[in-house]
């Protein structure tokens, strides 16, 4: 009997992080925080529209993270640069904050081990 998933394509994901604290400690409504994630999700999509991965996440979807706050957000924002992670860091405008990033499509074991300390958004 062949492995488990041995020859059917990886399964794709695409992780949307989000600060916490725009809800909990700014008092954000949770619309304008999601809107947010809206946004950076889109963008994410858009810039990296012709790679394989997303043009086969496209035909699938999932997942969803929060960010305690926005050092943590900044921080994962770094270390995903670091580790040749393309995403979009997603920054309210005219005020200048970060809010939210998105990653593009990527199979998840690639990107889950820089992303399981995030909490999913509840």
């Amino acid at each position: 009997m062949a492995a488990p998933g041995a020859g059917a394509p990886c399964r794709l994901v695409q992780y949307v992080v989000v600060r916490s604290d725009l809800v909990h400690q700014l008092s954000w409504p949770l619309g304008a925080v999601i809107t947010q994630a809206c946004h950076a999700a889109t963008a994410a999509i858009h810039l990296h529209y012709g790679d394989p991965d997303t043009q086969r996440y496209l035909e699938e979807l999932d997942s969803m993270h929060k960010a305690p706050d926005e050092a943590a957000l900044s921080g994962l924002s770094d270390s995903l640069t670091q580790a040749g992670i393309s995403h979009k860091l997603w920054i309210e405008q005219p005020e200048n904050i970060p809010t939210c990033l998105a990653l593009k499509p990527y199979p998840k074991e690639t990107v889950q081990p820089l992303m399981k300390k995030f909490k999913l958004f509840k």
